[in-house]
């Protein structure tokens, strides 16, 4: 799938902050068909059993990708997290590339629906979540200037996903 668009990493979120060193560190990217992906790989640090990927971690990544996918409708909107169901159909691993996806199934004034799977390099569906969103002004949500930890931007060359 072509990507349309590179999405910015904050600085400290678990997942896509730039400057955590126990994150994940992972890149967004807008496709073409307007939903959102990511490449990335949990760590030994992210494990709970041996060789597993901890659930909360594969929360996190599920939560993220389908609070993510707004910004390929309404770029400036921010949202929290009001409800996530999960599903985890396989175990995770980790220090393997992976690939999540998040898809916008309803969306209105006050809030959104989501959805969102991990999947490993061979297209299996290993995790998968579906999120409910209240739409929020940034001062709603925190005090700290959103915009500043928002604006971390690293290029790269990735112009196709596969999924």
């Amino acid at each position: 799938m072509k990507v349309v668009k590179k999405q910015n990493n904050s600085k400290m979120c678990i997942i896509c902050g730039l400057y955590n060193d126990s994150g994940l560190k992972a890149p967004f990217y807008e496709l073409e068909d307007k939903r959102v992906a990511t490449l990335f790989e949990y760590k030994e640090i992210h494990q709970s059993y041996p060789g597993r990927a901890h659930g909360g971690m594969i929360s996190c990544m599920l939560d993220e990708l389908a609070g993510r996918v707004i910004w390929a409708y309404e770029p400036d909107t921010l949202a929290v997290t009001s409800s996530l169901k999960l599903k985890f159909r396989k175990p995770v691993p980790y220090d393997v590339p992976l690939v999540g996806v998040g898809t916008l199934l309803t969306n209105s004034k006050r809030g959104f629906t989501a959805k969102s799977e991990i999947f490993d390099q061979d297209g299996k569906l290993l995790a998968e979540g579906e999120a409910i969103y209240v739409k929020l002004p940034p001062s709603k949500i925190t005090d700290v200037d959103m915009v500043e930890q928002l604006d971390e931007y690293l290029p790269d060359d990735v112009t196709e996903i596969n999924i």
